[in-house]
């Protein structure tokens, strides 16, 4: 019985060095015995050269598609095209008209002919944008789709207004000034 009593302070006295050291090492002292750091063999040292070479150069990365909202006249929020940026305004009107069909959205496009609709920066932009343009030139990725029939009736409108209302005004100038003199 002597021998299992003498093993058992053995192993005692060694846990309990064990925990002091990891007692010490919680309360932010340093345990007097530090590991050896291990050496690691160095297999392919030449890895760590070619990325060094390929970061210190100003290469950027080039864009392969760009995600654009197209709101399209009518409908409730923007359909989401992802598109090469070397693409043109016309090729983003075809791709916008097609996933709209696609998602079922409401109203119904008339025709599914890109030819009949316009770009535009937003909703109260007049200008469309030219087919040919690419779209990294443009500076947006947020635009407003209309037909040209609704697009060539707003302005006729706003033009033949904004005639009325100038020509109202100064019909009712005109009669103002009579009272003064």
């Amino acid at each position: 019985m002597s021998n299992s009593n003498n093993k058992r302070k053995e192993s005692e006295r060694s846990r309990r060095g064990r925990l002091s050291e990891k007692a010490s090492s919680f309360h932010g002292r340093i345990p007097t015995m530090a590991p050896a750091e291990l050496r690691r063999p160095k297999t392919l040292p030449e890895l760590l050269q070619e990325k060094a070479t390929t970061t210190s150069s100003d290469v950027r990365p080039k864009w392969t598609k760009l995600l654009f909202n197209v709101t399209i006249q009518g409908s409730l929020g923007a359909v989401q095209v992802l598109i090469s940026p070397e693409n043109s305004v016309g090729d983003l009107i075809a791709a916008s008209v097609k996933q709209y069909s696609k998602e079922g959205r409401r109203p119904i496009l008339p025709p599914s002919d890109a030819a009949l609709f316009d770009l535009h920066y937003s909703q109260f932009s007049l200008e469309s944008l030219e087919r040919e343009e690419k779209l990294m030139e443009l500076g947006s990725r947020n635009f407003f789709l209309c037909t040209k029939t609704a697009a060539l009736k707003d302005r006729e409108k706003k033009t033949a207004s904004c005639s009325n209302e100038a020509e109202n005004v100064t019909k009712s100038s005109i009669t103002w000034l009579k009272f003064m003199f």
